[in-house]
């Protein structure tokens, strides 16, 4: 595959007719953040949600480039940390969306990573029954997944992302110049987000990725193009499937393996990070689909080459510390938002880049499976 650099900026049109929406992409971004919202935006107010790590980086600037832009603005500072995506968080965000006045032309801003994003997403959709939503995603998993195609939600203890809406954001400004600033093991869990849409259904992107994938670290154009292409491919898979009732489940590569394992470890962040438990779910993923015959050991091992030679891991071994056993995962996958009528659903792989959704999945074949697994 032949990417072509093209000029700092892109933009990604998301066509949902009157909830359509424009993701840009690009250095800089976040200084003109009350430009780009007052010419797309009625309301003149604002609620801002980010958490202690972002706010002393760019929330100062952020609220003064509004107020210069004739937006009203408010903010709340939440502790960083996947534990903060809980029901009593939304409902402090909810207090503080109402207790500012925030009517529904007015905007809610999540300005963090994902746990922000969808939780400052689902405050907006709940809020007056859903008012206007902005995001600002400064990590790299939340620029190319979780603040593209509108799903919100918080976690229960019973599992991740179990109650939640669907609500559009009515614009996106993924600024890469901010990406500088994440930690290294930050960015490589973001990263692994990024590989997911060259195996899902773009072989050629992942090719891509397998050669380019130090200079998109290292920033510049190559960054912004891998940010760009992850974008474009969720909001074609989003246009076509806003509500996952079909082809978007295949943005699930790796989630459900993943979801348990970070279930598992009972959403320590220190042990286990979002992206690293999809990047071990993805060579899960490919190498189940080997063990039930659906593709070439090959596969598998290729991903996980490439996951590993950027630094993330790829197996549960490494996790620091006890797993609970097979059994207590596979309930955990149970619980997961992919079983349907109580028979699990898988999205496997015939291949790098030929994803597709397994329905009725045996749990005797995931036991089995998990159980060797642990066992390594």
């Amino acid at each position: 595959m032949t990417v072509q650099t093209r000029a700092p900026e892109r933009l990604v049109h998301v066509p949902l007719g009157d909830r359509a929406y424009d993701i840009l992409i690009g250095p800089g971004l976040l200084a003109r953040a009350g430009g780009e919202i007052t010419s797309r935006l009625k309301g003149r107010k604002a609620a801002i949600i980010t958490d202690e790590h972002v706010a002393p980086l760019y929330l100062e600037g952020l609220m003064d480039g509004l107020q210069t832009d004739g937006i009203e603005a408010v903010s709340l500072t939440l502790p960083a940390g996947e534990k903060t995506k809980s029901f009593d968080h939304l409902a402090t965000v909810c207090d503080m969306v109402l207790a500012a006045r925030i009517e529904r032309n007015d905007a809610v801003i999540a300005l963090g990573g994902g746990v922000i994003g969808d939780l400052a997403g689902f405050a907006a959709g709940i809020v007056r029954r859903g008012v206007r939503f902005v995001q600002i995603p400064t990590s790299l998993l939340s620029q190319v997944d979780s603040s593209v195609g509108g799903k919100t939600g918080v976690n229960s203890r019973h599992g991740k992302n179990l109650l939640g809406v669907f609500h559009q954001p009515d614009l996106v400004l993924a600024d890469t110049s901010v990406l500088d600033t994440l930690s290294e093991r930050e960015f490589r869990a973001g990263y692994a987000e990024v590989a997911k849409y060259g195996l899902i259904d773009n072989p050629a992107f992942f090719e891509w990725l397998e050669k380019n994938w130090k200079k998109v670290f290292a920033g510049g154009p190559e960054r912004i193009e891998a940010v760009a292409v992850s974008c474009q491919s969720k909001a074609d898979v989003v246009v076509e499937d806003e509500r996952e009732t079909g082809r978007r489940a295949l943005l699930n590569l790796g989630h459900t393996f993943g979801h348990a394992l970070e279930a598992a470890v009972q959403y320590d962040g220190a042990r286990l990070v979002h992206g690293e438990g999809v990047a071990i779910g993805m060579v899960l993923a490919h190498e189940f689909s080997a063990r039930l015959n659906l593709a070439s050991p090959d596969d598998g091992r290729r991903v996980e080459a490439h996951l590993k030679a950027v630094g993330l891991p790829t197996r549960m071994s490494d996790i620091p510390g006890e797993l609970p056993g097979a059994e207590m995962l596979l309930t955990a996958i149970m619980q997961d938002k992919k079983v349907k009528g109580g028979k699990l659903t898988f999205i496997l792989t015939h291949g790098i880049g030929q994803s597709f959704v397994a329905d009725d999945v045996p749990s005797s074949e995931v036991l089995s499976f998990l159980t060797e697994k642990l066992a390594r």
